[in-house]
């Protein structure tokens, strides 16, 4: 059989205190010692499938062809399905639970054109018991296809429109202002935002940010094209790497200064140049503001 693929892009939550990341990778390679693993990421919360979904759309159009192998499944066991999902008519495949992880990932490289339910155990390991998928269900049928194996060999044709759809948040624009709700808190503490920047556009340079949770907080931030244009400790709206606009702290943590979270949502409203506003403690959430400085930064 000649191979098909030799890269796997494997995401989960597993962590890596546990064994169970250098498990799934041996049965990979037991079945196909040619394909390189690439890990994505496997600090997602655990169970958490929508951050798991999130982190998949973000990076999908990034990764080397081959099979996406994404693992968070509250529903091991269950009877929620295992699937194979073919886009770019067999360009790659997504393996992994049918949850909804899988959906905006799919959707981002132009839908899926096939998919099958994971149920020919003569392609998984012997189970000794059914909540350890991703070493008995999910690895080998990767690396099965990696190897060359049909995926109609997996098992039976499922209608694409049939599986879980994911779900995905938009923004609202409530007279005048916009409410977004924070989709990603990166390692840095910048809190992406799921607000296109050309829907901040009429607001001004100063925008005010409100939030009722964890607690009630209120601050003021300016829009500025890079990280660095940001003045110490000031609050600011910056396009991600992704397009996106992100809450961002110069040299800090927007997550920990404003005391933001993944799901929280987040009130974008427009501020009138003219008004100043008194300088806050510096203290998150309890509804203080800061000083914005429009001027450009000094040379050092």
């Amino acid at each position: 059989m000649t191979p098909r693929f030799d890269t796997i892009s494997f995401l989960s939550d597993y962590g890596i205190s546990d064994e169970f990341v250098g498990v799934v990778k041996s049965v990979i390679r037991s079945i196909a010692p040619h394909v390189t693993v690439v890990d994505i990421t496997h600090d997602i919360r655990p169970y958490d499938t929508k951050g798991a979904s999130l982190a998949l759309a973000r990076s999908v159009q990034y990764l080397c062809p081959g099979v996406v192998l994404g693992i968070v499944d509250p529903g091991v066991g269950t009877d929620r399905r295992a699937v194979a999902i073919e886009v770019g008519d067999g360009q790659s495949f997504l393996v992994g639970p049918d949850n909804g992880m899988l959906a905006s990932a799919v959707g981002m490289v132009g839908g899926a054109t096939g998919a099958v339910e994971l149920t020919n155990t003569d392609y998984h390991l012997p189970a000794p018991g059914p909540t350890f998928a991703g070493r008995d269900i999910f690895a080998p049928a990767a690396a099965h296809l990696c190897a060359g194996v049909p995926l109609d060999a997996l098992g039976p044709r499922v209608d694409p429109h049939e599986l879980v759809p994911g779900i995905v948040p938009l923004p609202r624009d409530e007279a005048g202002t916009i409410i977004g709700e924070i989709l990603w808190v990166d390692r840095y503490g910048n809190c992406q935002i799921n607000v296109d920047p050309e829907a901040v556009e009429t607001l001004g340079t100063r925008v005010q940010l409100r939030w009722t949770r964890p607690r009630e907080g209120v601050r003021t931030a300016v829009r500025a094209a890079t990280y660095g244009d940001l003045q110490p400790s000031q609050v600011g709206l910056v396009v991600d790497s992704y397009g996106l606009l992100a809450v961002s702290v110069a040299r800090g943590s927007a997550s920990e200064t404003l005391g933001l979270e993944a799901g929280d949502e987040i009130t974008l409203v427009p501020l009138d140049d003219r008004d100043v506003e008194p300088a806050g403690d510096g203290e998150a959430g309890r509804g203080h503001t800061s000083p914005v400085t429009l001027q450009p930064r000094r040379p050092s």
